[in-house]
Formats: C-alpha cells, structure tokens, sequence
C-alpha cells in the first residue's frame, strides 16, 4: 500500500475510476487515524500517546492497486467536495461518515 499526499491521492483515484469505469470497481474505506506506525504492545510499558489532531486514513483498490492518504480535521470539506467531483452522478462517503470516522 502506498502512502500519498491527498493532491497525489486524488490523483490516483481519477486514474483508478477511469481504469474502471468499463468494468471492475473501486472500493474506498475510511477509519480514523491516529498517527501510529507502530502496534500497541499487548504487555509491557504503554507510553500515554495522545494524537494532535483528529485525522482520517483512507485507502482505495480496485483489486490490484492500493493507495491511501491521511485527511485532518480540517481538510475535510474540501477534500470530500473534490472528490465528489471527481465521480459525478454517484455517491459515496457522506459527509456523516467523514465526521463519524475523524471524530470517534
């Protein structure tokens, strides 16, 4: 899986609907984020890890490819707005959603 900045994300996931748009499909899921890159060890000494900022992770396959990128708080807006641009006439991740998945 591939890491990306939200401008590169979006990007991909243009080249990824267009790829699909004949036949196949495109799955996008959401989770929040909260910055680690490492596992929480189940024993031993937890360090108090407290995120900065409320963020969301969000991946896109068609099967073959992953790519993902991290969304703040902040983003949100635009970058939901964009991506209904991106797919006009279908629709997919409300608003309700982003807000659930950044805000848990």
């Amino acid at each position: 899986m591939v890491l990306l900045e939200s401008e590169q994300f979006l990007t991909e996931l243009t080249r990824l609907f267009q790829k699909c748009r004949t036949s196949g499909s495109v799955y996008i899921t959401l989770k929040k984020y909260d910055g680690r890159t490492k596992p929480i060890p189940r024993k031993g000494h937890v360090e108090g890890f407290e995120p900065a900022d409320n963020k969301c992770l969000l991946r896109a396959t068609d099967g073959k490819k992953k790519i993902s990128t991290v969304v703040s708080s902040k983003e949100v807006n635009k970058f939901q707005m964009t991506i209904h641009g991106l797919v006009p006439g279908e629709r997919f991740m409300k608003t309700e959603q982003l807000y659930r998945a950044i805000n848990q």
